[in-house]
């Protein structure tokens, strides 16, 4: 959703790091064994990503043949996540996000790396970096271990995908009591087949028009008080629509694609709400 910075660290590099942090001398030397294969690997992987084909790279059960799959999951979360020696990279790709926002959803807060291929089916990637993805920890839950089969299944990769250039989400108001907003994803005309199937499919899987439904409602609630204040005199439709159109510039002005643009536009595009479905509660 939101584009990060490819990370200055190599994959080699972190499991060296990983390596020189750990007790099992076996282990250690058994990971340096394996800095070929994840060199390799990440070589495979940065082309892939430039080619939206990540699907088509194949599952691996260890690394290289060194380190099995369980090994390199317990390397991950209790050395690269924890070690003092892995520490500042591990937070400096977490830091990664401006005001900690994941990229993700776009809403909520960073709490943790999720792996875009998961280390359970690709563990030579268990600490590259480039597959190590800020996350607030529902998109991470909503993820779990989704593995894509085609190039329509793939999620929208923050290191490598440009989904910002141009608008994509739209809402649309539904009347009731109380107003809300409901969100999809309309492509620009530009987008090819592939790239409009992965938007649907990111949007699915984190659950985004679920999530910015609830924000909207409660962002609705809360102007409701100014917008009331604004309808005491004649003419006030146009006023409130104006007031809600400049408030989804100001958005786009910081974010193309917000739940927020997307709300107030919507807002102002509906004469019910202008008119007064503001008030409905």
């Amino acid at each position: 959703m939101r584009s990060l910075p490819k990370p200055g660290i190599t994959g080699t590099e972190a499991l060296e790091l990983c390596a020189s942090s750990i007790r099992d001398d076996d282990l250690g030397d058994r990971m340096r064994l394996a800095v070929a294969s994840v060199e390799a690997a990440e070589a495979v992987y940065a082309e892939n990503g430039e080619g939206a084909t990540l699907y088509a790279i194949a599952r691996t059960r260890t690394v290289g043949g060194h380190v099995t799959g369980k090994e390199m999951e317990r390397i991950y979360n209790g050395t690269f996540v924890k070690s003092s020696r892995t520490r500042n990279a591990y937070a400096t790709l977490k830091k990664a996000c401006v005001n900690d926002i994941c990229p993700l959803c776009g809403q909520g807060t960073v709490r943790q790396l999720d792996h875009y291929l998961p280390i359970t089916s690709y563990p030579v990637f268990g600490v590259t970096a480039i597959n190590l993805v800020p996350a607030c920890s529902d998109c991470n839950k909503y993820k779990l271990a989704h593995v894509p089969a085609t190039a329509a299944e793939q999620t929208i990769h923050p290191y490598f995908d440009e989904v910002d250039d141009e608008r994509w989400l739209f809402g649309e108001v539904v009347q009731g009591t109380p107003a809300a907003v409901r969100f999809s994803v309309i492509p620009p005309a530009s987008w090819d087949a592939v790239k409009v199937e992965r938007m649907r499919t990111h949007f699915r899987i984190y659950r985004l028009g679920a999530l910015y439904a609830t924000h909207a409602a409660v962002e609705i609630g809360n102007m409701r008080y100014g917008l009331r204040k604004m309808a005491v005199t004649a003419g006030f439709e146009q006023r409130v629509r104006q007031n809600l159109r400049g408030r989804a510039e100001s958005c786009a002005d910081v974010y193309e694609n917000s739940w927020q643009r997307a709300t107030f536009d919507a807002l102002a595009d509906s004469d019910w709400f202008c008119s007064g479905g503001f008030d409905e509660t």
